[in-house]
């Protein structure tokens, strides 16, 4: 067997299982909230209009948003909490939806005749209109429960285990066997599920059937299966994984997830048990770290400048350095623990033939042209402080600004489908795809050094600290360079890039 395949199939049993967790807790609590709401708002034209439009709204907000909006409003906690507030809230509409259609497809004649013969309001709605009303909302649950399998990838992002590891790491690191192995288990997923509630939803459109009796002993038997199969991968990835002691935390890009292989690394060979959030956005994961919830990671100096301290001047690398190392310490109770050595500065590039063609060397010469250029930037880069401050020094925009992942952004200037990017310098793929730097003579883009930033009680541990602190200005440019490389151009693992790193530190 491939040993990338075998490395990810590894996984799947971890992944899985969170992944199962967080749909199944999540459909229930949005079933158990759901159908009540539906009764509700079947029984009164009151509440049935408000209450739709809520739940309609809430479907049309970006599930991404939705997301961040939940951290934000828990005061940045992350994990198995925000990840299951954001799935009720959306599997909602589907469920209340379906509740209020099928109970008003009732017939009036069979209400009426249920009334005639004594029975109470409580007595039909329970007795007659619920029964007959069944089969529709099973289908909206139906639909809800293939929604909530797929939009549960996304919690990763907000550092609940789940088949979206797979995909989001795999997107990074440009391994399609990681994204196909997270595809397909979450695709199956939602077919069984799909599956099950699909025989459910049969049995009670024909209950009454004679078809019926072996139909349920169908059903039973897969949802049977698939009970076992979710204890069994439950079982499996606890035995596995004892609790942790510490929490490894990372961004969404390959750097991040090589520095914190590294950090796993170093701090298992000490014998501590790592558990590790990645793909955290940069506000997640620092609010995060300060509440304790992630132990460490890897920061740059210039994103807490000018997002956290919300700075607009550049005093020079060492000065931005010394003060966010003292601001993150004294205003958020994190540890600092120092800089790793290397800087993966923010900077516009472009294919060197292209800057060829345009004659571009700097961003002033850059500026008569900027509104023909097509730029992108990563997912953060046109929202940042950076940003505003590199179009206000030089008075500079472009005819379109598009945001891509990361991995994608370096296809598309590749391909000519962009002239410009906001490229990253540590990255190996600067040289790969022969592109070539514009300078910023007007210092607009601030020096970022990568450091390592410490929660407050995992600092309290003298071997952690000895550990982790081992590695400040350890890593140069040219290492951590080369360590993206191997990934994101060579086509290897991360535990590959990891080794490397271990290798020119010793």
């Amino acid at each position: 067997m491939n040993d990338n395949l075998r490395e990810q199939l590894l996984l799947l049993p971890e992944y899985f299982q969170g992944h199962l967790v967080l749909t199944l807790v999540a459909l229930a609590l949005g079933i158990a909230v759901s159908i009540p709401l539906g009764i509700w708002a079947s029984q009164s034209q009151v509440v049935k209009r408000p209450l739709l439009i809520v739940v309609s709204i809430i479907q049309t907000f970006p599930s991404v948003a939705i997301l961040a909006l939940v951290v934000a409003l828990l005061g940045g906690q992350i994990g198995l909490v925000p990840a299951i507030i954001a799935l009720v809230l959306y599997c909602m509409l589907p469920i209340v939806r379906n509740t209020v259609t099928g109970l008003e497809t009732v017939s009036d004649d069979v209400v009426e005749a249920a009334r005639a013969i004594g029975m109470s309001s409580r007595q039909i709605l329970v007795k007659v209109r619920l029964p007959l009303a069944l089969p529709v909302i099973i289908a909206g649950i139906r639909t809800a429960a293939v929604w909530t399998v797929g939009l549960a990838t996304l919690s990763t992002l907000v550092g609940a285990t789940s088949l979206g590891n797979y995909i989001f790491t795999g997107l990074q690191t440009r391994n399609l066997v990681s994204v196909t192995v997270g595809s397909l288990a979450a695709a199956s997923l939602a077919v069984a599920l799909d599956s099950i509630i699909g025989g459910l939803q049969w049995l009670s459109e024909n209950r009454n059937g004679k078809e019926a009796v072996p139909k349920l002993k169908k059903v039973w038997i897969v949802v049977i299966t698939v009970i076992l199969v979710g204890v069994f991968f439950s079982v499996y990835s606890l035995l596995k994984k004892p609790a942790a002691d510490f929490i490894v935390g990372g961004k969404g890009f390959t750097e991040q997830y090589i520095i914190a292989g590294l950090l796993t690394a170093e701090l298992e060979e000490a014998g501590f048990e790592i558990d590790q959030r990645l793909g955290l956005g940069t506000e997640v994961i620092y609010q995060a770290t300060a509440n304790e919830m992630v132990d460490i990671y890897l920061e740059y100096s210039g994103t807490v400048w000018a997002n956290r301290m919300n700075e607009t001047s550049n005093p020079g690398r060492q000065a931005v350095l010394a003060k966010v190392g003292a601001f993150v310490q004294e205003n958020d109770g994190m540890y600092n623990v120092g800089p790793l050595g290397f800087q993966n500065l923010y900077a516009l590039a472009m294919r060197k033939d292209r800057a060829a063609e345009l004659g571009i060397e700097t961003i002033d010469d850059m500026v008569p042209i900027a509104n023909t250029l097509v730029a992108a930037g990563d997912l953060e880069f046109f929202g940042r402080p950076e940003w505003i401050a590199l179009r206000d020094t030089y008075n500079i925009d472009f005819a379109e600004k598009l945001t891509f992942d990361t991995a994608l952004m370096y296809t598309a200037v590749d391909r000519g489908q962009v002239d410009i990017i906001t490229a990253y310098t540590s990255d190996g793929r600067i040289d790969a795809y022969n592109l070539k730097i514009i300078a910023d003579p007007r210092n607009s883009l601030l020096p970022y050094d990568g450091m390592l930033i410490a929660s407050a009680s995992a600092a309290k541990n003298p071997l952690f600290l000895e550990i982790v602190g081992g590695l400040v200005n350890r890593i140069s440019d040219e290492t951590m360079r080369e360590a993206n490389r191997i990934v994101d151009v060579n086509g290897g693992s991360i535990s590959d890039a990891v080794n490397y790193l271990r290798s020119m530190i010793r």
